[in-house]
């Protein structure tokens, strides 16, 4: 039996065998990139049918990344997964404050979940801003409402919570919206999702600029 166990190696032949089995599938310009890089983090080839891109979604993000932009995720998982090598050398920055005390103390007070506050908070940071939602449907609920209210503006959504309850439904409220979005229709995502969408992104900045 002869192995492959170099890790580039691996992530080589495992980009190969998606693209084999994804037959003559094809992907406007951009988004390739991100459904390769989901099914290579899952295993799972619904999200080439699944994942669901606004018109200006990939450039948008990319110009967004390459200005320094400010990720917020609704997890500490998805912050981990998130390369923050590349995203430093571009200027950016990762942020969760689902662990914030503050935020905490101001939804037990308030009643609502950390989710929502958490969203509130990350509204009012500085620069360009892109949420990465892999979680709770309730930070992507709480965010269109912010978003409709001209309160926020990111420059992109990733909507990829995954469950049961109010998922597919918070993810709908942005398919055919203003800002851009990637979300994953249906009840499947999750914050590895999340990350791999981000640093797909990322490797596609990269490549581009020559970091």
């Amino acid at each position: 039996m002869n192995l492959i166990i170099k890790p580039s190696d691996i992530e080589k032949k495992s980009f190969s065998i998606i693209t084999q089995e994804l037959g003559d599938r094809t992907f406007p310009a951009g988004q390739e990139e991100v459904v390769k890089r989901v099914i290579h983090t899952t295993a799972d080839f619904d999200y080439a049918d699944n994942l669901c891109f606004s018109e200006n979604a990939i450039e948008s993000a990319k110009d967004a990344l390459s200005h320094g932009a400010t990720i917020i995720t609704d997890t500490n998982m998805a912050m981990s997964g998130i390369s923050k090598t590349i995203l430093s050398s571009l200027g950016g920055q990762v942020c969760c404050f689902m662990a914030d005390k503050q935020v905490a103390d101001e939804a037990k007070t308030r009643g609502v979940t950390r989710a929502i506050v958490s969203m509130e908070h990350a509204a009012k940071l500085d620069g360009p801003l892109i949420f990465a939602i892999g979680n709770a449907p309730t930070a992507l609920i709480r965010l269109h409402e912010l978003i409709e209210q001209g309160v926020c503006h990111p420059a992109l959504v990733v909507g990829v919570p995954v469950g049961f309850v109010n998922v597919v439904e918070s993810k709908e409220l942005f398919i055919g919206g203003n800002t851009p979005y990637i979300i994953a229709r249906g009840r499947k995502g999750g914050s590895n999702v999340a990350a791999a969408i981000i640093n797909a992104l990322q490797y596609q900045l990269v490549k581009r600029e020559g970091f």
